[in-house]
């Protein structure tokens, strides 16, 4: 089914408008700890300051719902509306967390100053675990340790006060992973962190939200970061009439802050997660060892050289060739292939060298894919997109069942069925789209996202879609023998080929005519500058003589 995004003029991930603020408190703690430490400390405190913002707001709600002769809420003694601002239930119905007295930002900013404020913040931490069940285990509490230095703390405690984080619009938006994105950006190089680990924009997650629809059925993401996937892919559902509880989300995370993280960002806005009890490595230890998943969306670190492959050369993923030692990304790749359902779609983030790389066998994994028609289609994106790697990115989207039918479950939510594609390809060359957000950032806009979106909707054939037609220069259905032409090459540059340019009716002889007229018209000008500038220059001369002085 194509759909529409709305147009309106918001932001797809790009600055937040307080990282200046943030920066500004990391060189204060500079002399004090490692920059990657900091980053840890700060995310726990900018996580309690917006669940008691998120409070602070629902307080007033309820405190002014209390005044109200109007509202279910009302009652008519002063004294008894204190209790309905302290019912938990007030704030729980609304997605809210409960944060006791002694954990919330007042009391902390109260106390910044305090030489215990370490402690107050390990308390505030343990007592809201323990208020909040889908917290437990998840908050950081190691504030009072001896070698966090507690005014700088305190000076730190201050400045996030005066970042507004928790009112209603900004729990709309993905915070906790955008500033996450931001301490990646920051701080990659100092904790020496090329192009692995990074949080994906705003912008990419949609596209593959968009393009591959998740209405309903399991959703996988095996490297989920802070759970910007699963957070858009509700946001899709809600978005398009459906609810919550129609997808269910499984993922794991290595990276043991990381998925912390990604647990506060999922129980802030109330999506239940199935990401393992604790952090652990995918292809090492693959929590998910059984899943048959029905979408899989995946920004994989790109060209990781440490995945330990010589440990798993005789691994059950490696249907298509064994990956090397040297480069995970087509494990990656396969471990998506793996957990595909019979039915499944699969789309995910990748350099661009694994379109063509025919390095150390990875050609011949690629060759194998394509001839098993798992490749249903290929983006190329333009450059500036991530934050914190300059390597060129691609999307790829692959697919168990081009034939042309969706599960039972699916055909209602989908309201149709795709065309049989079989042995086609769907190439679309996005190099040329988006937009800069400031000088070193790029970024896709809603309008972008749409077109690319919806040509892939008309491509499979899904039910309402426009009719799919090739576009030179943006996009193409090739098929297994053109892409074997091409040495199976997936780079949509050499399908798409370039763009038509509009040819005008005018006769060459006068066209040339035209511009040589032209031609002199602006010659004779010049000629004319270059005299006026050389007079100038004489008149300048004879001036600074009669003052004394040649130049």
């Amino acid at each position: 089914m194509a759909f529409k995004i709305k147009k309106k003029k918001t932001s797809n991930g790009g600055n937040l408008g307080f990282e200046e603020k943030l920066w500004q408190a990391a060189d204060k703690m500079r002399g004090h700890m490692d920059p990657a430490e900091y980053k840890h400390v700060v995310l726990g405190l900018i996580f309690l300051k917006y669940i008691s913002d998120a409070f602070e707001e629902r307080r007033s709600q309820l405190e002014s719902s209390a005044k109200d002769p109007s509202s279910e809420y009302y009652v008519k003694e002063p004294e008894a509306r204190y209790g309905i601002i302290e019912d938990r239930d007030g704030y729980l119905s609304e997605n809210i967390f409960w944060v006791p007295k002694d954990a919330r930002w007042s009391y902390l900013q109260a106390n910044a100053k305090q030489p215990t404020i370490g402690k107050i913040i390990d308390d505030a931490m343990v007592v809201i675990e323990k208020e909040n069940s889908k917290l437990k285990g998840v908050l950081p509490k190691d504030y009072a340790r001896p070698t966090l230095d507690k005014h700088t703390l305190g000076e730190l405690i201050d400045l996030i006060a005066t970042i507004g984080l928790g009112d209603a619009e900004s729990r709309s938006k993905d915070i906790l992973g955008r500033v996450y994105e931001y301490f990646l950006g920051r701080f990659a190089s100092a904790e020496g962190k090329g192009g692995g680990e990074f949080y994906t924009p705003q912008s990419v997650v949609k596209i593959l939200v968009e393009m591959i629809e998740p209405y309903k059925g399991r959703v996988y993401d095996p490297c989920c970061g802070s759970g910007g996937m699963f957070v858009q892919s509700e946001k899709f559902i809600e978005a398009h009439g459906g609810r919550k509880g129609d997808i269910s989300i499984y993922g794991q995370e290595s990276n043991p802050t990381t998925w912390r993280l990604c647990n506060m960002n999922l129980a802030i806005r109330g999506i239940e997660g199935n990401i393992g009890s604790h952090h652990a490595d995918t292809f090492r230890q693959d929590i998910q060892k059984d899943l048959k998943a029905d979408f899989i969306l995946a920004n994989p670190p790109f060209n990781v050289s440490d995945w330990k492959g010589e440990l798993l050369r005789e691994d059950v993923r490696w249907r298509y060739g064994t990956p090397p030692v040297s480069n995970a990304n087509f494990a990656w790749v396969q471990h998506f292939i793996h957990h595909l359902s019979p039915n499944g779609i699969a789309g995910f983030v990748l350099a661009n060298g694994s379109m063509s790389s025919n390095q150390s066998g990875e050609g011949d994994i690629r060759k194998n894919i394509i001839e098993a028609d798992l490749v249903d289609c290929m983006i190329a994106l333009p450059g500036q997109l991530f934050y914190t790697t300059p390597i060129p990115a691609c999307l790829w989207f692959l697919t168990r069942n081009k034939k042309n039918s969706l599960p039972a479950a699916l055909r209602t939510a989908q309201a149709g069925k795709f065309r049989d594609r079989r042995c086609q390809t769907l190439f679309i060359d996005a190099r040329k789209m988006g937009h800069l957000i400031d000088r070193t950032h790029r970024e896709l806009s809603d309008e972008e996202i749409t077109r690319i979106a919806n040509t892939y909707h008309a491509w499979r054939g899904e039910k309402d879609a426009a009719e799919y037609k090739d576009i030179p220069g943006f996009c193409k259905s090739a098929t297994i023998e053109e892409i074997k032409a091409h040495g199976y090459v997936l780079t949509p540059g050499r399908y798409v080929g370039a763009e038509d340019i509009e040819e005008d009716d005018e006769p060459f002889n006068e066209k040339m005519k035209r511009l040589t007229a032209k031609l002199e018209e602006e010659f004779a000008e010049s000629v004319k500058l270059e005299a006026l500038i050389k007079r100038n220059l004489r008149e300048f001369g004879v001036a600074c003589l009669c003052h004394g002085r040649q130049e």
